[in-house]
């Protein structure tokens, strides 16, 4: 960026950058730029700068249509949003040499390359001579305040959660007013439709349509639904896949519909207005604790999402697609839901229909994948990740590290989910496989040699280190 340029140049907008947080509540970034000045709204699909991770089939389904939303909702404030594609800085090189802009504000992340991204950012606008600010608008608290006594981060979700417990949450901000008129000058943009995020050949997206409405509107209705039926038999009806009793509202913390405040504050509320709602609503409110809690790991271990964060597991034997026939076999039968356990293959089937799994099915067919199946966990972290329209890159990570037992706070490796045990247990009555998965298939493993054999290599694993 050319440091020389002129400071006689009109600079007359604030420029707000959006990323994982697509909304207008609760957005200390767009509050504060909206009180200095008029705001132009810039959206950069970044497929381009170093370590980003592009994103799944799913999520830019449900990218395109919460970019409709928000511009949708921007427009009502008369706040314009501005498309762009490519690297960030390059392109902000690019708007500010098209003049006009005042200052640059975002909110931060924490993912290793995206922090990466916006400390050039943030030292290149600065360069030029651009005021660049960020904001804590993503995690109920950054990284680096909420520390153990030792002055590192958390490993154990316990204790995290109790010391965020007893931390000052701040509340959360409201939307800014609307703007009389747009900027006399706004940087050109791209067209959505051009962008190809939506399947067309063939296109695989009706079930994901018929099952979501992405934007900040449709969240929070939502959350009116969550606080009137589910909040009161949570706690009962959390781990039944066959019951609309979660919250499901992990794509519109994803996405950034709405915040972790907003969560943390109305549930907080709702335990104290209903007392007969309080244990379901602390336990949604833990829900969003460990989203942050898996965030809080990523940022001190940013090699989560490609190494064990347990070095021992470094030595276990799991097998990848590419090392034989049947491990391959096993893999696109797991993917594609025939493995022959309904609980595992209903969930599949849901995943693939709906860009969304029931957490405890996430966990069955988690377990069955990585012990059962001996595959690597990083084989299910990629499927979830193409496949989950609420992809995100820590908890994905964390969750699957827990399941395999390499992970932080993780499940005894011993602990093996058996489909058939937890589909009597939580699909009672056999609706949730009769609706995704209602034709059988003839099971791929003996569950019970299966999980033997999983447990001679972890013992194995354990006797070669010496432990």
């Amino acid at each position: 960026m050319n440091s020389s340029r002129s400071h006689d140049q009109p600079q007359d907008y604030q420029l707000v950058l959006f990323r994982d947080d697509l909304r207008t509540a609760d957005h200390p970034a767009l509050l504060a730029a909206r009180d200095a000045g008029p705001v132009v709204g810039l959206y950069i699909l970044d497929e381009d700068s170093a370590g980003i991770r592009p994103l799944g089939g799913a999520a830019r389904w449900w990218l395109h249509h919460a970019l409709a939303s928000l511009r949708a909702s921007l427009e009502q404030l008369g706040i314009p949003l501005v498309l762009r594609r490519g690297a960030t800085v390059e392109i902000l090189q690019e708007v500010v040499a098209e003049g006009a802009v005042a200052a640059v504000h975002w909110n931060r992340r924490y993912g290793q390359a995206e922090r990466a991204v916006d400390t050039e950012l943030k030292s290149t606008l600065g360069e030029a001579g651009i005021p660049a600010h960020s904001y804590a608008g993503t995690l109920l608290h950054e990284p680096w305040e909420l520390l153990t006594q030792s002055g590192t981060g958390y490993k154990v979700f316990t204790a995290f959660h109790k010391a965020l417990c007893a931390t000052d949450i701040r509340p959360p901000q409201p939307a800014p007013q609307r703007q009389a008129s747009p900027p006399g000058k706004t940087p050109p943009g791209e067209d959505l439709e051009n962008w190809g995020l939506l399947p067309t050949s063939p296109d695989w997206s009706t079930g994901l349509a018929e099952a979501w409405t992405p934007g900040e509107a449709a969240a929070h209705e939502r959350l009116d639904m969550v606080f009137d039926e589910v909040a009161r038999d949570y706690q009962d009806l959390h781990d039944r896949p066959d019951r609309d009793g979660t919250s499901a509202l992990s794509p519109a913390l994803r996405w950034g519909h709405l915040s972790a405040h907003q969560l943390w504050h109305e549930l907080s509320a709702l335990a104290q207005r209903a007392p007969g709602a309080a244990e379901g609503a602390l336990g949604l409110r833990r829900q969003v604790a460990w989203r942050d809690f898996c965030w809080h790991l990523y940022y001190h271990h940013p090699e989560l999402p490609t190494e064990n964060l347990r070095a021992e597991f470094d030595d276990f034997d799991w097998s990848w697609p590419g090392d034989s026939a049947r491990a391959a076999h096993l893999a696109t039968a797991w993917q594609r839901g025939r493995t022959g356990f309904a609980l595992v293959d209903a969930g599949m089937a849901q995943l693939w229909q709906t860009g969304w799994m029931h957490n405890r099915v996430r966990m069955v067919t988690a377990s069955l994948l990585v012990k059962n199946l001996g595959l690597h966990w990083r084989v299910g972290e990629q499927w979830f990740w193409d496949t989950l329209v609420d992809a995100d890159l820590a908890s994905n990570t964390a969750n699957w590290q827990w399941v395999a037992g390499s992970g932080a706070d993780a499940a005894p490796y011993f602990r093996v989910f058996n489909p058939e045990l937890q589909a009597k247990k939580f699909d009672p009555s056999g609706s949730y496989v009769a609706r995704y998965a209602p034709l059988a298939v003839e099971p791929l493993v003996d569950l019970k040699e299966s999980r033997q054999a999983a447990l001679d290599a972890y013992q194995h694993m354990k006797s070669a280190q010496g432990k």
